[in-house]
């Protein structure tokens, strides 16, 4: 499977300014599909979910590339402290890793990362860099994410499974 073969639906929830939403200048450049309802991300993929209980890990691989990868794009300013959404009966929920965002709003901030940044994550550790960085290049500032977290990324997409993501990112936070 070549690395653009990897279907990529982010749901918006339309919270954000949409001049500046990373998602919806990925769906200007033809790079991802963007839907409006949670029920219309694809059935089974690997949903990056902020709220999940566990870590997204190289063994996720296998279900993105037969499933798709999906992202729940909610502003930072209103997801924190709002319930979680609904449980995915359809997919794989989760989170990332310890990571440093890159964007603008949040630089330097770790886990405030723009959905960008979480898709090229996702994609980095699955084994899927050109896609990731295809996605980043987009943006002038997308490289400097791969540049802020190329140890971290590097470590995590060499780990078994979600348990041993999670033990690499103890350590890195510590």
């Amino acid at each position: 499977m070549k690395p653009s073969d990897i279907r990529i639906v982010v749901y918006h929830a339309r919270q954000c300014d949409p001049r500046k939403c990373s998602a919806l200048k990925l769906k200007r450049h033809g790079l991802v599909r963007v839907v409006y309802r949670i029920g219309l991300l694809p059935k089974g993929a690997v949903v990056l979910n902020p709220f999940s209980q566990k870590a997204f890990s190289p063994s996720d691989r296998e279900r993105m590339e037969r499933r798709g990868l999906a992202a729940l794009d909610y502003s930072w300013e209103r997801v924190e402290g709002a319930p979680p959404p609904p449980p995915f009966r359809f997919g794989a929920s989760r989170c990332l890793p310890y990571l440093i965002a890159a964007n603008p709003v949040n630089y330097g901030t770790p886990t405030k990362l723009s959905t960008v940044e979480a898709l090229a994550a996702a994609l980095f550790i699955g084994g899927f860099r050109d896609r990731a960085e295809q996605l980043l290049s987009v943006f002038k500032w997308g490289p400097q994410f791969l540049r802020l977290n190329q140890d971290l990324l590097d470590t995590y997409s060499q780990a078994r499974d979600s348990s041993e993501v999670v033990e690499l990112q103890k350590r890195f936070m510590s």
